[in-house]
């Protein structure tokens, strides 16, 4: 259960009716997700999160192009909402990759992947491991 009470979509006044058009019409749906309606209990901040996330998650509604498909960015962030245990994205996000045609067995191998990554990164930092293997440099 939210701490606050969310904004319905009747209740929204001002910027927070035109964040709410946004989101239904970049996310190609018919309803204001949750997390969006909690976050408008403070107008300024849902806008500021929902600007940051459809300009990352949804680089062709700004007009530009990404190296990362949606596939891609919905795999990161169920990986990443794994690791930070938010059940809220995790659902929200093995949806969108369900949506975009993963089966179970492909959202299980991106949550093995963070699971292996999170378990290795521990060990090499808890060693304390100096890196021997760096990414080029570009220039």
């Amino acid at each position: 259960m939210a701490t606050v009470t969310p904004v319905s979509e009747e209740s929204a006044v001002g910027k927070v009716v035109a964040v709410y058009a946004d989101i239904k019409a970049t996310k190609k749906i018919d309803f204001v997700p949750n997390i969006w309606r909690v976050l408008a209990t403070n107008p300024d901040h849902l806008e500021l999160t929902w600007t940051r996330l459809k300009a990352i998650m949804h680089p062709e509604a700004a007009g530009r192009t990404s190296k990362l498909d949606p596939l891609m960015r919905e795999a990161i962030a169920l990986a990443v909402s794994a690791t930070n245990g938010c059940a809220y994205c995790v659902n929200s996000h093995t949806a969108a990759l369900r949506k975009l045609g993963f089966d179970a067995e492909a959202v299980g191998e991106v949550l093995a992947v963070a699971a292996l990554f999170n378990s290795t990164n521990a060990l090499a930092d808890g060693y304390q491991i100096e890196p021997d293997v760096l990414p080029p440099l570009d220039g």
